[in-house]
């Protein structure tokens, strides 16, 4: 039987409202409401500055949002924001610092805290745990009397089965304890992480992988690592601890202590509050419009996941119930609740969910993506994706089939890093990683979701149901929270699939690295462009440039001795290339000990010179002439001896090289500079650019060795030319530009001798 509805429901209509978590979700939505269909309140907002912009200004930024749009299009832009600037005033602080409170708010809307399911746990009870305290806190400080109502989750309840009711939470657990270890957590494990044993297995993996950036760049990365280390530290801190009381995660857990706060510090003073529960919240059933929804929420990345393949199956109970709410559900709720009576000391709840009375099972949402997806597929560069078929074959199978996976990708991976560096082994690389990257998601939704797709809990919604019919007919129809209204499959197929996907679509068009490598360079007297020569002007190295000069100059009779020599030092230059570039080249150009500077400068005039521009990559020399043309300085950068680099000097405004030491007209076989490759190029780079006065920040550089990585990072717009596996895989992960740069293909002179070497090589 449809209980009867009243005609003398309280409805907001003067109230000083104090909201926290406006610019959030939520909070977003809470706030348009007001504006829209309470006209006589008044609402002050907790917000805090960000950067160099203050709270005030953030505030007053939030009418470009989109949610304000129906509202704005209705009375006017001029009326929304001179309603705006009247009716709503920015209270700035934080959830830690609220600072003095206005005596005179009569409702409290608490609705901020954190938007991750897994943060590290001292940011989880920080901002939920810590929150409450800090509202509460200066409530109680101010000569206010509120009404709160804080706004929770449905799963404060933990890991539990059957009916979840609208009550407090049953649990005993000090939750005053639990927020004081949280807060010393980071500390022990800072603490953790700066043991010699740690230190060392972090910079044991970073001169591993980034040996021959130099020693400052190894210790940068080393950092980076521990710093990674801590927080996933921390992250596992939340959810073990989390588990191990009984509870889902660290969110849910420090939102059910954030209740158990309000309870004591609010309504146990003798105050009123009312607590709100909803499910998982997504797009809106119909206001501000239907869809409305700012950014990817709870279910959506797993929708969208699955809509580009990326999940070939899922350990979810087909049987489960998935919990999902309307947002503008969930703050008609919120507001009905605020405008009800409340009295003090006896905390009401309220959980603003769909289990119960609209209940659906996690495989009719899995019909449902299916069939969106398969009849509206997302693209990719191969044409349209095609979706899984998910078999809910159970937990455990899914689990072993996914280490089973991770274990063929990583040792996949080692295998293709070991191979020569080529388009085609970068193309591998690429296809290993994004296979990875799948893995991991995969890996990670399973460990997030399964809380959620294997829930045996139906949340209870008897006082929602009966706040709901409480209200007058009109504001059921207006502002109504209805969920048996909801039709899943319209709900879904026409609104919130849609929604997300175009959101999706959005960020796809942003454009690629490589769309931005090809974009016509501006017009700047400030820039530099940098260019390194092996490998990325110049298809050759070092020891083919040595071969050229060799053939062309070594006496026939010491033909077999040389090469022999060669031959028996290669292993010693590779292991000196392997671990740093400067040692590599101060030991491989000894090999120059004894040429005659005249005798080199005859063949750079010569073959030599021929042979190195055959060399050259035209879409180098091209670009060069690009930045030339738009008043970039352009400077090439080696450590090749400036002897040999002669024939690219018309090519550039400058040619830094390296210099041997002669006697006599003739080279010792010492540099007469230390080489100037990763840091020593980077430093150099920030001394000549500071001298100069040059912009980094827009500056361009050209590099193809994991060595210059160094220096690439301390420009605007760094390119990885032809990069080797190491260089590539970074610039992939910083989304730098990659260039594949190809000879002219005319035909090599080369000598029987260099052939076969270079062929070694």
């Amino acid at each position: 039987m449809t209980p009867t509805h009243a005609t003398t429901a309280p409805s907001l209509t003067n109230e000083h409202i104090f909201l926290t978590g406006g610019t959030g979700f939520v909070g977003q939505a809470i706030l348009e409401r007001l504006l829209s269909s309470h006209p006589g309140t008044r609402i002050t907002v907790l917000v805090r500055g960000k950067g160099s912009q203050t709270g005030e200004a953030r505030l007053a930024n939030m009418l470009r949002k989109p949610v304000f749009k129906s509202w704005m299009d209705r009375v006017g832009e001029d009326e929304a924001r001179r309603q705006f600037e009247k009716r709503v005033k920015a209270h700035e602080g934080s959830l830690s610092s609220v600072g003095t409170l206005p005596d005179d708010i009569d409702v409290v809307l608490h609705s901020a805290s954190t938007v991750s399911f897994d943060p590290p746990i001292d940011e989880a009870f920080d901002t939920n745990v810590g929150g409450a305290y800090g509202v509460y806190g200066a409530l109680l400080a101010s000569k206010s009397d509120p009404h709160v109502v804080h706004i929770s989750t449905a799963y404060v309840g933990g890991i539990r089965k059957g009916i979840a009711p609208e009550a407090s939470l049953t649990h005993s657990v000090d939750w005053r304890a639990e927020y004081e270890a949280a807060k010393s957590a980071r500390v022990r494990v800072e603490l953790e992480s700066r043991q010699p044993e740690a230190l060392r297995q972090q910079l044991n993996k970073a001169k591993a992988r980034h040996g021959k950036t130099g020693p400052q760049a190894v210790a940068g990365f080393a950092e980076a690592s521990r710093a990674d280390w801590v927080r996933e530290r921390l992250v596992d801190y939340g959810r073990t601890r989390a588990e191990s009381l009984g509870w889902t995660d660290v969110y849910t857990l420090t939102k059910a202590f954030a209740e158990r706060a309000a309870e004591e510090l609010w309504a146990q003073a003798g105050h009123r509050l009312s607590i709100v529960r909803p499910s998982i919240i997504e797009s809106a059933l119909h206001h501000p419009f239907p869809g409305w929804i700012d950014g990817f929420k709870v279910a959506d990345p797993l929708i969208i996941a699955y809509g580009r393949g990326q999940l070939p199956d899922f350990p979810g109970l087909p049987d489960s119930v998935l919990d999902v709410i309307p947002v503008d559900f969930v703050v008609n709720a919120a507001l009905a609740v605020a405008a009800r009576k409340a009295e003090p000391n006896q905390p009401k709840y309220y959980q603003v969910v769909s289990g119960k009375s609209n209940p659906l099972p996690f495989h009719r949402m899995y019909e449902n993506v299916n069939t969106y997806f398969t009849a509206n597929p997302l693209p990719d560069d191969k044409g349209d994706i095609k979706v899984p078929h998910w078999r809910f074959p159970g937990g455990q199978r899914v689990e072993k089939a996914l280490a089973k996976r991770e274990h063929q990708a990583a040792r996949a991976q080692r295998v293709v890093e070991k191979l020569p560096t080529t388009p085609r082994t970068r193309k591998w690389l690429d296809t290993l990683i994004k296979g990875q990257h799948g893995l991991q998601q995969l890996r990670a939704f399973t460990e997030l979701y399964r809380a959620y797709v294997q829930t045996e809990i139906i949340f209870d919604d008897t006082n929602t149901r009966a706040l709901f019919y409480s209200l007058s007919k009109k504001a059921q129809h207006d502002e109504g929270f209805d969920v048996t209204e909801i039709d899943w499959e319209h709900y879904w197929q026409n609104i919130h699939f849609p929604a997300v996907t175009t959101l999706t679509r959005a960020f796809g068009k942003r454009p690629s690295a490589k769309t931005k490598a090809t974009r016509a360079l501006p017009h700047r007297t400030d820039v530099v462009a940098i260019f390194d020569l092996e490998g990325t002007v110049l298809e050759s190295n070092l020891v083919k440039q040595y071969l050229l000069l060799w053939a062309g100059s070594v006496p026939r009779s010491r033909v077999a001795h040389d090469l022999a020599n060669f031959t028996f030092s290669l292993r010693k230059y590779l292991r000196a290339e392997r671990r740093d570039r400067g040692e590599f080249i101060r030991t491989f150009m000894r090999r120059y000990k004894g040429f005659k500077v005249s005798e080199i400068e005859r063949l750079v005039r010569g073959s030599f010179g021929r042979a190195m521009m055959r060399r050259a990559m035209p879409e180098a020399l091209r670009r060069v002439q690009e930045h030339r043309d738009a008043g970039h300085r352009t400077i090439l950068v080696t450590g090749t001896i400036d002897l040999m680099v002669k024939p690219f000097l018309p090519y550039f405004d400058e040619v830094v090289a390296g210099r041997m030491h002669e006697r006599d007209g003739v080279l010792t076989g010492f540099l007469a500079d230390p080489p100037l490759v990763d840091e020593a190029r980077a430093a150099w780079l920030r001394h000549y650019a500071d001298q100069h006065g040059y912009d980094l920040e827009n500056s361009y550089g050209y590099g193809d060795s994991h060595a210059d990585l160094v220096w690439l990072q301390l420009l605007g717009n760094p390119h990885a030319v032809n990069p080797d596996i190491s260089l590539y895989r970074h610039a992939q992960e910083k989304h730098w530009a990659v260039l594949d740069w190809k000879r002219r293909p005319t035909p090599e002179t080369a000598t029987p001798i260099t052939e076969g070497v270079e062929q070694a090589l």
